[in-house]
């Protein structure tokens, strides 16, 4: 091979090159921008969320920019059966390496699609409690009530069992209240109704009830239900404790004690 065959070699592959960079610019930035006005028209649609067209627009645009480097390599002449190849090895070794990774992913679509949750709402998931603070690609941010933050990963909270106490306009609280036997029980359950009815928070529909769950080992035992919004759960919970002692006080209903008998025996 002489001189100027060298030369028109590297001439031709350098005019290649240059039209390769030229075509991969060119379509790097046509790809982006129909991905970025594919994104705007389904934020606007508003059928999605937005952090799943986010991740399927993301992947979309960086397979169409792999097929074109693909299809670029391949018009430079290089055989692009070993860089196939190459290219499902590395996929399948990086698959192996974050399946956890992909587990979680894939759970945060789910998530994403059926919405068990949204932020704000107060869940129970996976042995956590707590106030969903974000929910990210691969976990879910919680606030718990003593105000530490869980990360709970999304392949786990997808395929377990998710209580949500805030989906619902009101929810129940339930109190146990105990009350020596012999106590009239008419005079007990109207006056657990009315501290019920006391509380601005509990709401009058569903009305509250005070129900006899029969004797127990301390006397007799009573259920007193009552509603409230979701947010004010906890005040109305630990409002009507507080409020029991003085409302059974005026009522002359006492509690009963706790007793031990302890019988001693002669030789």
């Amino acid at each position: 091979m002489n001189w100027e065959s060298i030369k028109t070699a590297v001439l031709n592959t350098g005019i290649k090159v240059v039209i390769a960079l030229v075509i991969l610019i060119v379509a790097f930035k046509i790809i982006n921008a129909i991905f970025k006005k594919l994104k705007k028209s389904l934020d606007k649609a508003g059928k999605l969320d937005s952090m799943l067209i986010k991740a399927l627009i993301n992947a979309g645009r960086w397979l169409a920019k792999i097929l074109v480097v693909i299809a670029l390599v391949g018009y430079l002449g290089i055989d692009t059966t070993g860089f196939s190849a190459l290219i499902a090895s590395l996929g399948v070794a990086l698959g192996l390496a974050v399946n956890g990774t992909l587990s979680n992913f894939a759970g945060g679509v789910l998530l994403l699609i059926t919405r068990p949750f949204k932020i704000g709402d107060y869940i129970a998931v996976a042995g956590f409690e707590g106030t969903v603070d974000d929910l990210k690609v691969v976990s879910t941010k919680l606030i718990t009530l003593d105000n530490k933050v869980v990360y709970v990963p999304n392949g786990v909270v997808s395929t377990s069992a998710v209580t949500n106490y805030t989906a619902l306009d009101i929810r129940r609280v339930d109190l146990n209240f105990n009350v020596a036997a012999g106590t009239d029980f008419n005079v007990a359950r109207d006056a657990l109704v009315k501290m019920c009815l006391d509380n601005p928070k509990v709401v009058r529909d569903p009305a509250p009830v005070a129900l006899l769950n029969g004797p127990s080992k301390r006397g007799i035992e009573i259920i007193c239900r009552s509603y409230c919004k979701p947010e004010d759960y906890w005040d109305v919970y630990f409002g009507l404790i507080e409020a029991v002692g003085p409302v059974f006080a005026a009522k002359g209903i006492t509690t009963p004690n706790e007793q031990l008998d302890v019988n001693m025996k002669n030789n």
